[in-house]
């Protein structure tokens, strides 16, 4: 893709320029956009603005492979040589009243419908980047040479200036050149659910991360309010949504420990029996003196060849995948690729979101400083509970700057806290649900008070300024007088919540009772004292003052307005773990898996709710994004065995941390909700996306899909995916120990002299699909042993003869083998020695056949 008008701006960038500084580089016009000539000619510079996809795998390609397996393959090789041999002899064998072919035509049928089997699970295509294209707009209305057009939007090219309004979902990247109160939702993006107020107006930080850039608008988001107008930075695959694709078609699929074993299976089977036939085959020419009995040696040959197959195992492996399935969408584990079920067996890393996974998702205040320490009892958003100091139950009227507190708490405030279904929720952020819960235990309601002191104004919160401002008119004048230390009646009040440290620096006074004083450098450090307390405990802090007004502050007057703050307090809250979490990271450590926290939030509430679960020690080292930032590969490799605990890390520093630990040959499981996190999801061995919060990207990306967005879940699913690695291998161990039976009582005839084959192709294929294949079946359904998550995960590269397996297989082969040897000497020497009436000579066959059935 080539690069932009001047190659010194990078994609980066734009976000640090003024909007004329943009208009300028790109060569476009904020009231006429740009010219068809120039149209024209970005269109063949930089194509269509749609997201590419490198040339996967066709349906016709993916059928195909599935008769590379090396066990088909001898299977069809078998059906041709066995056809062969009966087309030189068809009409001795109807002359017998035998049907000729009828072996051929069966082993075909075998390896046709074990293809299908394949190809069924293999056929369902990464939707990824089909659900990436879906966040594209098909119309986008533009200036263009002076008019206003609505195009298509694969036209758009950098230069060109669109027009958003409420419901426009974005169809590329671009700097904002106007706004008018505009709101953009980028959870498709960033996972980030609250809506991201816009401004033309700022100049950035080159560091500035992608959901602070406020002064940018991105492809696949929707616009919730207000109007803009934008100039298109990048499209196709520059934008950000082009390079989360390119990230997922950079990520290759790596085959599941399942498909290398059965790989490296169907490998040892194949070579072992032909050393066998071709041993069988000389001991047979050396014993004739010649090849006067090559063909009775070529059948023999023949149905080795078939019994080394195990041709009812991949039917016995898929209906044990679908079973585990089944039990792990009760346990509210949803499982996308089948093979995703064994592969969970060979954990030995989860990487966790902390928001929601590891967490309930619902804020809940447990401490609130004024001039004074108070604790909040109480959970959820249920507005019951109480306040204490130094134990102590007090009644908050007693405080005056407390009451003032929750009052700011409950008017500087978007969300609405309501009863659904005899359960508290909130409709908002959960953040300002906590407060309105806050302000309901003392009896503070937001009706109540709106009524009294209704918004007139605001300040949206903004990522740069880190707070918030409404400003509420007195409707009744004795309001808050002698409680607010006010010796006039203002007409309005602003209240102001956000950053601690922020809204502290803009503080000059302090209410302490009923009376407002001078802010002194030690009430100051006082404050910021207490914060990093609260802090340290695990607690996300938000700061509190107020200002009276007379007149309505002017709109984007914040930096002036937002000064000479009366300070409230203090309020901390804590997103509570979920109680069934420590018990299941408890559960991890004893089943040998390493659970590792993975966060944007700050390192210091990271690592109280780590400490806290047991995820780690309360000096446990916490890396932070920007250290990771300044990391090389090398230097991340080195350190990812040493932590488990990242705080402010983005979705693109999850990639680099899952492929730092698969370099360390750890089997990783990683979580993720937001587009951006769908590279790392595809990268893990096992993807993991929340079916509540995460976005269809993420999904389509994910091997398994938490219902309930719960750790928890994640170490049932994994219980389970080791249940099934231990059926799988019980039903090896049962049907490779017949297989080998098989084999070795088909060599032996020839060797001890026996004339003709012991076992047809039809025979064998009887045995192995329906005396071994059903019986296998029960042993898929078998239950988890007790000590199943006290042992350490499976080694994902161990052989499937691995912990004596193999041994097993060839001593009960062996056992098989010569039980039915000495029954087949028996019957032949008797059914060909005795003659009597209505006697068989053929008889001895149905014999072997019978006892290894």
């Amino acid at each position: 893709m080539p690069a932009h008008p001047l190659s010194n701006i990078t994609v980066a960038r734009w976000h640090t320029l003024k909007a004329e500084q943009a208009l300028k580089l790109l060569e476009s016009d904020c009231s006429a956009g740009l010219d068809s000539q120039q149209i024209q000619q970005r269109l063949e510079q930089y194509g269509a603005n749609e997201l590419t996809e490198t040339a996967g795998r066709s349906n016709w390609d993916i059928l195909v492979d599935q008769f590379k397996n090396i066990m088909l393959l001898m299977l069809v090789a078998v059906a041709l040589i066995s056809g062969s041999l009966d087309l030189l002899h068809w009409q001795d064998k109807l002359a017998k009243g035998e049907m000729p072919f009828k072996d051929t035509i069966a082993i075909l049928a075998i390896v046709i419908l074990n293809g299908i089997l394949g190809y069924v699970q293999e056929a369902r295509a990464e939707k990824a980047l089909a659900a990436l294209k879906k966040l594209s707009s098909p119309s986008v209305k533009v200036l263009r040479n002076g008019k206003l057009e609505e195009v298509a939007g694969t036209t758009l090219v950098p230069g060109d200036v669109m027009l958003l309004e409420a419901g426009v979902q974005i169809a590329a990247d671009g700097r904002l050149l106007e706004q008018s109160n505009l709101q953009v939702r980028e959870s498709a993006l960033t996972g980030e659910a609250h809506a991201v107020n816009k401004n033309a107006e700022v100049e950035l930080s080159e560091e500035t991360g992608l959901g602070d850039r406020l002064n940018i608008v991105y492809q696949g988001t929707e616009v919730l309010q207000g109007r803009a107008k934008v100039v298109v930075t990048n499209t196709a695959m520059q934008t950000e949504l082009g390079k989360i694709a390119a990230m997922l078609q950079a990520v290759e699929n790596e085959p599941t420990p399942l498909q290398q074993r059965m790989t490296q299976l169907g490998n040892v089977l194949v070579i072992g029996s032909l050393i066998l036939v071709a041993i069988v085959i000389v001991i047979g020419v050396i014993e004739a003196r010649g090849f006067s009995n090559i063909q009775d040696l070529l059948e023999v040959s023949l149905s080795m060849a078939v019994a080394v197959v195990p041709e009812g195992l991949p039917a016995v492996i898929t209906v044990t995948l679908a079973l585990g399935t089944q039990r792990m969408v009760r346990r509210h584990a949803l499982i996308r690729k089948l093979p995703a079920v064994e592969t969970l067996g060979s954990v030995t890393t989860i990487c966790s979101d902390k928001t929601g996974t590891l967490t309930q998702n619902k804020m809940v205040v447990k401490s609130v400083y004024t001039n004074d320490h108070f604790s909040i009892t109480g959970e959820g958003y249920e507005p019951t509970g109480e306040f204490c100091r130094s134990e102590s139950k007090i009644n908050t009227s007693d405080y005056p700057e407390l009451q003032t507190l929750l009052t700011a708490c409950i008017l500087c405030n978007d969300s609405v806290l309501q009863k659904e279904s005899g359960e508290w929720a909130i409709l908002g952020d959960p953040t300002e649900g906590a407060l309105l819960s806050l302000a309901g235990k003392a009896g503070l309601t937001k009706d109540d008070w709106e009524s009294k002191m209704p918004r007139v104004a605001e300040f949206p919160f903004s990522s740069e300024r880190k707070r918030m401002s409404v400003i509420c008119a007195l409707q009744e004048k004795t309001v808050g007088n002698q409680e607010w230390g006010l010796k006039t009646t203002p007409e309005f009040i602003m209240f102001t919540k956000g950053s601690p440290e922020l809204t502290l620096a803009r503080c000059s006074q302090i209410h302490l009772g009923k009376n407002i004083e001078q802010l002194t450098a030690e009430q100051r450090a006082k404050i910021l004292a207490a914060n990093d307390k609260m802090a340290s405990q695990g607690l996300r802090v938000i700061g509190f003052a107020y200002k009276p007004q007379d007149t309505i502050p002017p709109q984007q007057s914040e930096e002036t307005s937002e000064n000479e703050l009366v300070w409230l307090g203090l309020v901390g809250m804590l997103d509570a773990p979920r109680p069934e979490v420590r018990d299941a990271v408890q559960q991890c450590r004893e089943a040998g898996i390493r659970p590792i926290m993975i966060t944007g939030d700050h390192q210091l509430t990271a690592l109280a709710i780590a400490t806290d679960l047991g995820i780690a020690s309360a000096d446990a080292r916490v890396l932070t994004g920007q250290e990771l930032q300044r990391m090389g590969d090398e230097e991340l490799e080195l350190n990812v065995d040493l932590v488990s605990i990242y705080a402010r890390v983005s979705p693109e520093h999850k990639l680099r941390i899952v492929q730092a630990l698969q370099r360390r040959g750890r089997f990783v499981a990683m979580t993720g909700d937001g587009v951006n996190d769908a590279p790392a999801l595809k990268q893990a061995n096992i993807g993991i996306a929340m079916g509540i919060t995460g976005t269809d990207v993420s999904k389509e990306a994910s091997d398994m899909v938490l219902q309930d967005d719960n750790f928890a879940t994640i170490v049932a699913a994994t219980e389970e995916g080791r249940v099934v690695y231990s059926n799988i291998r019980r039903f090896i161990k049962y049907i490779l120990g017949s297989n080998v039976g098989e084999i070795l009582t088909i060599a032996a005839a020839p060797i001890l002299g026996l004339g003709g084959v012991p076992l047809t192709p039809l025979q064998i294929l009887w045995m192995n699909l329906v005396t071994d294949g059903f019986p296998a079946l029960a042993l898929a359904v078998e239950p988890a042993e007790p000590d199943i998550m006290k042992r350490p995960p499976f080694n994902a590269s161990e052989s499937i003869f691995a912990r004596g397996l193999g041994a097993y297989i060839i001593r009960i082969g062996i056992i098989f083998a010569i039980i039915t040897i000495i029954l087949m000497e028996w019957a032949y020497t008797h059914s060909h020695n005795v003659v009597g009436p209505g006697l068989d000579p053929n008889r001895w066959q149905t014999m072997v056949f019978t006892t290894l059935c």
